[in-house]
């Protein structure tokens, strides 16, 4: 199957997508990523403030896939998961944006999406109260984080995150999220 490439270029920019990546993420490629993305919005006309958000919350997000993958390390499907990763830097009439999305396991995209709902309803003085009771919580051997990370995403953005779940099959299905800068 031959993939038109002009078909694609015009998708990515009526969807006011400026950067994408899709494939497996390890920690080089998101520090090759992460510096060429800083590279690239140093080149446009926006504030340090938000270049810094776009760039920590994109650094998050692929941090995210690339620790959910490896908790799935024994999973007979690891392969799938570890190469369902995509991440988008994108521009619209209110900001910029970053997306992201991969393969999880059907209760693991749930219990996210209730984590993400919780988050969601907060104003910016509750996500900060937030922030400061997960600091203080101490952290299990197991885990990947003190779950910091959605919430200074959200304390970053500029509306609540928005995510989706799409069904792939009964065990499984594509996750995705959206922060407005």
């Amino acid at each position: 199957m031959e993939i038109n490439l002009i078909d694609l270029q015009k998708t990515l920019q009526e969807n006011g997508i400026l950067i994408s990546f899709s494939g497996r993420f390890s920690q080089e490629i998101i520090e090759e990523l992460g510096d060429a993305v800083k590279k690239y919005l140093e080149t446009e006309s926006i504030s340090q403030k938000d270049t810094y958000n776009v760039f920590s919350v994109f650094i998050e997000q692929t941090q995210n896939i690339k620790n959910y993958s490896a908790l799935k390390n024994n999973c007979s499907v690891r392969a799938k998961i570890a190469n369902s990763g995509i991440v988008t830097i994108g521009k619209s009439d209110t900001g910029h944006f970053v997306s992201s999305g991969n393969i999880m396991e059907s209760t693991d995209a749930y219990a996210l999406a209730q984590k993400l709902d919780i988050i969601s309803s907060l104003d910016r003085a509750g996500l900060k109260k937030l922030y400061k009771e997960q600091m203080k919580k101490e952290m299990l051997p197991e885990s990947t984080g003190a779950g910091l990370g959605l919430i200074d995403m959200a304390r970053k953005a500029s509306r609540p995150l928005q995510y989706s779940i799409n069904k792939l099959d009964e065990e499984f299905h594509f996750f995705t999220l959206k922060v407005n800068i």
